[in-house]
């Protein structure tokens, strides 16, 4: 083979392999550009169908986000803590004010002060008694007995969050909360109306 041809050849290779090249630069543009219009083509195929509006879950800043918050009503929830045993229990909070739909947390605190282990129940009752079935707890301590070691302090969450079918004349919602040493003998709670324990519920 002449040098000519040698030098034909390498110059056919060039321009193949920069073809080449072009052509997977534009394929990973354009993959680009379509797995970006994905997002917002995802959110506006979801408006139109109404998929996904029941509940969504953005974090921002540690808290999750309804799409179905009632902003135009405003119930004020107060937190009571009544201990039945030698432990301190109360709410971090004594109120919050919430909108309907929207996914709140509060936290209880629990200091076991004796020098041996106890095994406690907290039981709640809601003010007023209609409110009971429209505050729907998502998270709670009361699902379960808890174990307080010797010397123990715990911070032990609730989230709820308060049904938008709520009757339009409560504004106020009061959460008690009887946190008892299981196997002595506990007061009723003093508001609204008692649920029975996690335990003796069907299905859990």
């Amino acid at each position: 083979m002449s040098v000519d041809q040698q030098g034909q050849g390498q110059e056919a290779d060039k321009r193949f392999n920069r073809g080449m090249m072009l052509r997977l630069v534009v394929i990973v543009g354009v993959m680009f550009g379509f797995g970006y219009a994905l997002v917002p083509l995802y959110k506006k195929i979801c408006d139109l169908t109404g998929l996904n509006v029941v509940t969504t879950r953005e974090l921002y800043g540690g808290s999750l986000k309804n799409t179905q918050v009632d902003t135009s009503r405003t119930i004020t929830v107060e937190f009571d803590s009544n201990a039945r045993g030698p432990f301190a229990f109360r709410p971090v909070k004594n109120s919050m004010e919430v909108h309907p739909g929207e996914m709140v947390t509060i936290v209880y605190e629990v200091a076991n002060g004796q020098s041996r282990d106890i095994s406690a129940q907290a039981i709640p009752s809601y003010a007023p008694k209609q409110a009971t079935e429209y505050f729907k707890k998502l998270e709670c301590f009361c699902f379960k007995q808890q174990t307080l070691k010797a010397k123990e302090a715990r911070e032990m969450p609730v989230v709820f969050v308060i049904d938008p079918k709520l009757p339009k004349d409560v504004k106020n919602i009061t959460l008690s909360y009887t946190f008892f040493e299981v196997g002595t003998p506990v007061a009723q709670a003093p508001q609204g109306e008692l649920e029975s324990p996690p335990a003796a519920r069907s299905g859990g």
